[in-house]
């Protein structure tokens, strides 16, 4: 194909075989590319809707959803840090009814598929939502958050546990309709250790990593600047850790890997595949560059020819799949 011909039909052609080259699966699922706006970091998508057409991302991870509406937790709970952001959210939302009203319908005018986030305080809670948000028809999978660091029941402590993970992985698994992916907390002695749990209890996917515990203190008032104390630190700073953990786990579970710490660039996210995932969520990078994701999705070519790759799949799991080649 002669991609110079300046031509209507010849850059629509490009454009396809570019498309092509981003595609992926993730079990029976398939994304136009591998970019998902990573869940609380996006909203609902209404905002970055007013600077590009969400139908060019591979995927959304919605906001995670509770049973009932969240404030969140009390103000200050964003911090900036040299190298990221320390947040202490609090799983602020509107509840159910809202997303499933309001929210999901109104994302359905978009061609793309939908992460939807879990959260709640109980196993009841999670299973509640979850059977509910699968029903949706726009719903592509279900992301279970077992990971939040900043609420005080649920959350994180479902994530670090990998007898009660297995336990909430199994009753939500019985209860959904859609593909469920278990986003898994950093903040554990062995992140392996609770991704064979979840796999083994059922889970169709991961997502990891979510964010680290930290602090920040204020020199002046001498206390915490975070009204929660600590928050989840994310961006740039977590992005070693994300890999190290991916490069792991990926090496031992049979299932996809949606990979995200500190993506803000086009060779970052061939990074994470070459870590092990097999696509990615862009996460803190939103807040700096609303237009970071389909900047991505634009940029991932060009570094595929730079780098000599037909197709960004290639490119998963090389960097531990080339050392076994080595042994052999």
């Amino acid at each position: 194909m002669n991609i110079n011909k300046d031509t209507t039909e010849d850059k629509a052609q490009y454009r396809g075989a570019e498309h092509e080259r981003l595609q992926v699966t993730l079990g029976d699922l398939v994304l136009k590319n591998p970019i998902i706006p990573a869940s609380g970091c996006f909203g609902f998508g209404r905002e970055y809707s007013q600077f590009y057409a969400l139908s060019e991302l591979g995927a959304i991870a919605i906001k995670a959803t509770t049973l009932e509406p969240r404030f969140g937790n009390p103000t200050p709970r964003v911090a900036e840090t040299h190298a990221g952001m320390l947040n202490a959210i609090g799983l602020q939302n509107p509840g159910l009814n809202k997303v499933l009203l309001e929210e999901l319908p109104w994302l359905d005018q978009y061609d793309v598929p939908i992460f939807a986030n879990v959260a709640g305080s109980t196993e009841e809670d999670y299973v509640t939502v979850a059977a509910r948000l699968s029903q949706a028809p726009n719903v592509a999978a279900i992301e279970l958050n077992i990971s939040c660091p900043n609420v005080k029941c649920g959350g994180i402590t479902f994530g670090t546990d990998p007898v009660i993970a297995s336990e909430l992985v199994r009753k939500v698994k019985a209860v959904s309709q859609k593909p469920l992916y278990v986003k898994l907390s950093p903040n554990v002695a062995d992140i392996v250790e609770m991704a064979l749990a979840v796999e083994e209890a059922g889970a169709d996917g991961l997502s990891m990593i979510n964010t680290l515990l930290g602090m920040r203190i204020d020199l002046k008032t001498k206390a915490p600047i975070l009204a929660n104390r600590s928050g989840g630190l994310s961006g740039p700073a977590i992005k070693p850790v994300a890999l190290r953990m991916i490069y792991e786990v990926s090496q031992r579970v049979s299932i996809p890997i949606v990979g995200m710490g500190g993506i803000q660039s086009a060779d970052d996210v061939i990074e994470f595949f070459l870590a092990g995932a097999s696509a990615v969520g862009v996460g803190t990078a939103n807040f700096v560059d609303p237009l970071i994701c389909p900047t991505l999705i634009r940029e991932l070519p060009k570094k595929l020819d730079a780098y000599g790759v037909t197709h960004i799949g290639e490119l998963q799991g090389q960097a531990w799949r080339s050392e076994r080649m080595e042994v052999l």
